[in-house]
C-alpha cells in the first residue's frame, strides 16, 4: 500500500519534511543532541564534513570518523519532538519516496542520544556519565502506539505502575536500551532507569511560582527500587527514544551528562566540560 500525501510530507525538492534531509543524507549510526548548537560540538571532532543542513531547529552534520560515516542530529527538547525525528529517520531509509511504498528489505539504525539530565540518587554526582538501562516516561507519546514489551519490561513497568500508583493521571511506559549499545557505547558507565518529564520544572519536581499537584516528586521518584533497579536521573526524550526505535525496529542508546544534583539542590559551574566528555566517550566508541 502507498503511504498518502498528507501521512507522509515530501518537500518539493525531494526532502522528508521537518528534517529537510534526503535519503541517502544520513549514515546507519546517528547520535542525537537536543540543542542545535550542540551538533557543531560533535562534528568538530568529525575527520571529514560531508554537509550541513538545517530547518527550524533540527540541524543535521553528516561525516567520518576514521571511516565510519556518523550523522549528527539536533532533535529539539521533548517527545514531541522525537516522534517528528524517529518517524523521519525511519522514513528516510525504510520508505521508497518514489513509489510511497515501505522497503523490503528494512534498514536498523544505531541511535545514540548525547544529552543532559539531573540525578536524583545523593551518590551520583554531577559530573557523570551515566547510561540509561532503561527509558521510563510520564508523557503520552505512547498511548498513541502499539508497543509491545518484552517479559522483562513488563514485571519492571508492573513494579513501577504500583509504586506511582498514586498519580492516577499518568500512564508511564517503559523500554529497555538496546543490549549490545548498552555494554559496547555504555561499558564501565553508571546505569539506571531514567525518568522522561513532559515539561523541565512541575513534571520535574521543581517549584518557581506556580504550585505542583505532585508533592515530594524527587522523593517518589527515588525510592524506587526493584532487585538491582533503580531511578537514576531524569530528563525529557530518552523514553521516547527507547520505545520509538523499538516499534521501528531500530537500536537506541541514552548517554546522559549529569548537570545537576535534584537532592542536593545543586548546578554544575562547568556543564559544558561534563558535555564535551560525553561527546567524546561517544565518539571514541562508535
Amino acid at each position: 500500500m502507498k503511504i498518502s500525501e498528507s501521512d507522509l510530507i515530501i518537500n518539493p525538492d525531494g526532502s522528508i519534511y521537518h528534517l529537510n534531509l534526503l535519503p541517502g543524507d544520513i549514515a546507519e549510526t546517528i547520535i542525537t543532541v537536543g540543542d542545535p548548537d550542540r551538533v557543531g560540538e560533535v562534528s568538530k571532532y568529525f575527520d571529514q564534513i560531508e554537509f550541513k543542513k538545517g530547518k527550524r531547529e533540527f540541524v543535521t552534520h553528516t561525516g567520518y570518523v576514521g571511516k565510519k560515516r556518523v550523522t549528527v542530529l539536533s532533535t529539539g527538547i521533548g517527545t514531541d519532538n522525537i516522534d517528528i525525528v524517529f518517524n523521519e529517520l525511519d522514513a528516510l531509509v525504510n520508505v521508497d519516496f518514489e513509489t510511497r511504498e515501505i522497503k523490503k528489505s528494512l534498514t536498523s539504525l544505531n541511535i545514540i542520544r548525547v544529552g543532559t539530565s539531573g540525578a536524583v540518587q545523593p551518590d551520583i554526582p554531577m559530573g557523570t556519565i551515566l547510561a540509561s538501562s532503561y527509558g521510563l516516561g510520564m508523557d503520552a507519546l505512547m498511548n498513541y502506539y502499539v508497543h509491545q514489551l518484552s517479559p522483562d519490561e513488563q514485571l519492571l513497568l508492573d513494579d513501577v505502575k504500583t509504586h506511582f500508583g498514586q498519580l492516577k493521571h499518568i500512564n508511564p511506559y517503559l523500554t529497555a536500551a538496546d543490549d549490545g549499545l548498552l555494554h559496547t557505547i555504555g561499558k564501565d558507565m553508571i546505569h539506571g532507569i531514567t525518568i522522561t518529564a513532559p515539561g523541565f520544572y512541575a513534571p520535574q519536581g521543581r517549584i518557581v511560582r506556580a504550585k505542583n499537584s505532585v508533592t515530594d516528586f524527587i522523593g517518589l521518584i527515588n525510592s524506587f527500587q526493584r532487585n538491582q533497579h533503580r531511578i537514576t536521573n531524569l530528563e525529557m526524550e530518552t523514553a521516547g527514544i527507547y520505545a520509538l526505535a523499538k516499534v521501528l525496529g531500530h537500536k537506541a542508546l541514552s548517554i546522559n551528562a549529569i548537570l545537576a544534583s535534584r537532592v542536593k539542590f545543586e548546578f554544575s559551574n562547568e556543564p559544558n566540560k561534563i558535555v564535551e566528555q560525553a561527546i567524546k566517550m561517544v565518539l571514541e566508541r562508535v
